[in-house]
């Protein structure tokens, strides 16, 4: 028990010791210091809480039978990545690099592992890629946003490397469990005629 807990301090220092380096070999260059703003707008973009709230809009405004069975699932996953994110969160309560002090930023909490963001958009990626695939053109800078937004949370000192990682590998996992868990189109239709019933 003693030895994987010196493992698991090991490894956290020595985390803490990379992420630190890094951020400052990419503060060294102007280009990564001009990109902070924009990492702020990148961090807006993949949050949780409005990525749930612009999706079920999504579902109510484009009430399509042909998109609603991507819709559905697609929401199914926002879901599972909030919960997931959430309790692992809770029960690790690592703290972040640096306190957050953005107030106009939505909803930051204060705990730093899984990266939240990076799940988010790399289960994004991985859901349009291959489970709805886009089309090729669109692909490009649906990639280049979800390494982005991983990126920039580093940039912006809110999650150490290892955090990012872990999203990452969660977001991939939790695509490719929805992948079992599919629902069929009539399914779909249920959940939201039952939704739209309650209401």
């Amino acid at each position: 028990m003693k030895t994987s807990s010196a493992i698991l301090k090991y490894l956290l220092e020595k985390d803490v010791q990379w992420s630190t380096y890094c951020v400052s070999i990419l503060y060294n260059y102007t280009f990564f210091k001009s990109l902070k703003i924009n990492c702020k707008f990148l961090e807006i973009s993949c949050d949780g809480i409005a990525w749930l709230f612009s999706w079920m809009a999504f579902i109510w405004i484009i009430n399509s039978k042909a998109l609603l069975q991507m819709q559905v699932n697609m929401l199914m996953g926002l879901i599972l990545d909030i919960v997931v994110v959430a309790v692992l969160k809770s029960f690790v309560r690592r703290r972040r690099p640096v306190s957050i002090k953005d107030t106009w930023v939505i909803g930051p909490d204060k705990f730093s592992f899984p990266s939240g963001h990076s799940s988010r958009a790399f289960y994004v990626l991985i859901f349009f890629t291959k489970l709805y695939s886009l089309p090729f053109f669109l692909l490009i800078p649906l990639t280049t946003w979800a390494v982005c937004v991983a990126l920039s949370r580093l940039i912006l000192q809110r999650h150490y490397i290892l955090d990012i990682f872990a999203g990452v590998v969660i977001g991939v996992l939790e695509a490719r469990f929805l992948e079992f868990i599919w629902v069929s189109e009539t399914f779909a239709e249920n959940i939201i005629g039952f939704m739209s019933a309650s209401e």
